[in-house]
């Protein structure tokens, strides 16, 4: 009798006539079913609850926004006024270089004069509610806008949007032979508009201490790129700022509070959050009303991402890291279709430098970079953000997919005339860089901010009315 062999090894991909496919097969064909189902679940849109809105890609407006416009910038470059530096080999100044310099030729192409100057009061008709980036913005009242490295609150309430930024109206000077550009701490500015384009000067709503040399605020200290959200639980306004000394060695936040937008804010206390030093920083408060904190850490190295307390006071004990090693500062962050995106800058002090967009299915990460957001201009703008830094990303009521980006083009050579670079942002297309997803297909969609010499908000975008006026 002929002896069954027990251990003989199946064909793997056998299947004999009348008889089922192999285990093997029936595996691999079911992963490739719940991939094809993992696939178009991301495919398909997502739905969300929202109150009415206008698709802004059926106006044409859109259309004019995305359209690419180019530079060509020629410039002859000069000899260095040092003579020793023609008996060395040293490189031809770049357009940079020409931008940091206040005796370039060209730099009225980056600080036009005021002559140029955007003034909502006295433009005529074909110039209504047109930005011109780069130019100097006048308020109500016809003085340059003092609000660097500021961010936008959206009061529903007033229906009124709140600009706070840094008062940076004193003179530029070094504290010491290497220390950086600077203005003594004279305060926090807030404006008030209902268009965006307008804005009325409220007034210094954080002030700087000139006396108490111990003092956060000390005029002698930094405050940088102070942030406002408005908590429901407390019906305070809670304002985050970055607090540091002369040499950058506090690297702390500073936090302070209001009953209303437009102060005057009570300043409570610095600490260093999560026990981490912390320098270029925003808020971001999410949908479901949880706030939280975004600041460079590790000597710019990496960026840390918490929740803060229900009363927005203090950060909580929870904690990421995320773009570990990336060197990346001036977080800006916004939501769009339930997709947290964020825009960073390099670090390299006042000196333009390249925009990195990046985005993540939740906000404590992780993140993952999509590539230069930057469309227009040329090369050179493109590298340098349009000669600007981030600094905060607004959403307009009523239009979802249409966002403000906001940047400062610095002056260190005198702080208070740099300029404010606000240029229309979209969400949409294939991303630029390879994901380092190995496995999962996340579907990121591209950040695009586009070069404008002039453009301007949606024809007849208006925001709902008040409920109450302002005391």
């Amino acid at each position: 009798m002929k002896m069954r062999n027990k251990h003989r090894k199946p064909t793997a991909l056998r299947c004999d006539a009348g008889s089922r496919c192999s285990l093997s097969f029936f595996v691999w064909s079911l992963v490739g079913c719940i991939l094809m189902i993992h696939l178009f679940s991301l495919l398909k849109p997502k739905s969300y609850e929202r109150e009415p809105q206008v698709r802004l890609n059926h106006l044409p407006v859109n259309r004019e926004l995305e359209e690419v416009e180019e530079e060509n910038i020629v410039f002859h470059s000069r000899s260095r006024r040092n003579p020793r530096s023609s008996k060395r080999k040293t490189k031809k100044p770049s357009l940079i270089d020409e931008f940091l310099d206040e005796s370039s030729q060209i730099r009225q192409l980056f600080f036009p004069d005021w002559r140029n100057a955007m003034d909502p009061m006295k433009m005529a008709e074909n110039d209504s509610m047109y930005f011109y980036p780069g130019r100097i913005w006048l308020d109500t009242d016809g003085n340059p806008i003092q609000a660097h490295g500021g961010g936008i609150l959206y009061d529903k309430k007033s229906a009124t949007f709140f600009w706070y930024g840094e008062n940076k109206d004193g003179p530029t000077f070094q504290a010491h032979k290497k220390g950086a550009a600077r203005v003594d701490i004279i305060g926090v500015s807030c404006y008030s508009s209902k268009d965006l384009w307008t804005w009325k000067n409220i007034g210094v709503v954080l002030r700087g201490e000139k006396y108490n040399l111990t003092h956060d605020l000390h005029e002698s200290n930094v405050l940088e790129r102070p942030k406002v959200i408005y908590n429901d639980l407390t019906n305070q306004y809670v304002m985050w700022m970055h607090i540091d000394d002369v040499n950058y060695t506090k690297a702390s936040v500073g936090v302070a509070i209001s009953s209303s937008p437009i102060g005057p804010f009570k300043y409570l206390h610095s600490k260093r959050p999560h026990g981490f030093d912390s320098r270029d920083m925003t808020i971001f408060k999410d949908d479901n009303n949880k706030a939280y904190i975004i600041y460079s850490s590790e000597d710019n190295s990496e960026l840390h991402i918490g929740p803060l307390t229900d009363d927005y006071l203090d950060v909580t004990r929870e904690m990421r890291t995320v773009l570990v090693g990336q060197k990346r500062e001036a977080p800006a962050l916004f939501k769009h279709m339930g997709t947290y995106y964020m825009i960073t800058s390099g670090c390299t002090g006042w000196a333009p430098n390249e925009a990195m967009a990046h985005a993540a299915e939740s906000i404590m990460g992780p993140w993952e970079t999509l590539g230069n957001p930057c469309i227009g201009g040329n090369g050179i703008f493109r590298a340098t953000t349009f000669f600007s830094q981030s600094t905060f990303v607004v959403q307009l009521p009523g239009l979802p997919e249409y966002f403000l980006f906001m940047a400062d083009r610095w002056n260190p050579a005198d702080l208070r005339d740099s300029r404010y670079v606000w240029l229309p942002l979209t969400v949409g297309g294939a991303a630029d860089e390879p994901l380092e997803y190995s496995f999962g297909f996340p579907l990121w969609s591209r950040v695009s901010i586009y070069w404008h010499r002039r453009w301007r908000l949606p024809q007849g975008w208006q925001i709902p009315r008040p409920n109450y006026r302002l005391g």
